[in-house]
């Protein structure tokens, strides 16, 4: 009787090529954005050295850019927030590289460790706050690239909030 504990891959499946897809040189699925995002936090080489911090504003820096997407770098010192907002068109990828970053969004409050990833679709609010005494960083992807952070006024109620944009 056959069921699916039944089923084994016998061999070494690196030598069937017609069930291997071509590696991309680019992004184009959630999960690529989130595995360009993965790479690039586990190699600290590039970015650690680029890392500013900045006690008057959110310091940020543009990593890298690809065909219709970007990757950004910021630091937060102890008590900077980003303000409540959505990322316009842009669906994205946060990930934690050092310290922690609480995120609150109209489902409640969460707490981002170092490694953790946040994904999201275009629309979705929320406000990140480095609400610890220590320094932290992050990296954000961006997808299409950040055209616009439509800033919310209304902090806990969805219904009634009216955005306001910025262009950045």
């Amino acid at each position: 009787m056959n069921s699916d504990s039944d089923l084994q891959i016998a061999g070494d499946l690196l030598e069937v090529p017609h069930l291997l897809q071509p590696p991309r040189e680019h992004p184009a699925t959630v999960a690529d954005f989130v595995g360009l995002a993965r790479s690039i936090a586990a190699d600290r080489t590039q970015w650690e050295h680029l890392v500013r911090y900045d006690a008057t504003t959110r310091w940020y820096h543009r990593l890298r850019t690809g065909p219709g997407y970007e990757v950004w770098l910021l630091s937060w010192v102890p008590g900077q927030g980003s303000g409540r907002h959505d990322h316009g068109p842009s669906s994205g990828v946060l990930t934690v590289l050092d310290g922690t970053l609480t995120e609150h969004t109209e489902r409640g409050t969460r707490a981002l460790t170092a490694g953790a990833q946040r994904v999201f679709a275009p629309g979705y609010a929320h406000e990140v706050v480095n609400d610890t005494l220590e320094p932290a960083v992050s990296l954000h992807v961006y997808f299409p690239g950040l055209t616009e952070m439509p800033m919310h006024t209304a902090p806990h109620c969805e219904a009634q909030e009216r955005p306001r944009s910025l262009t950045v």
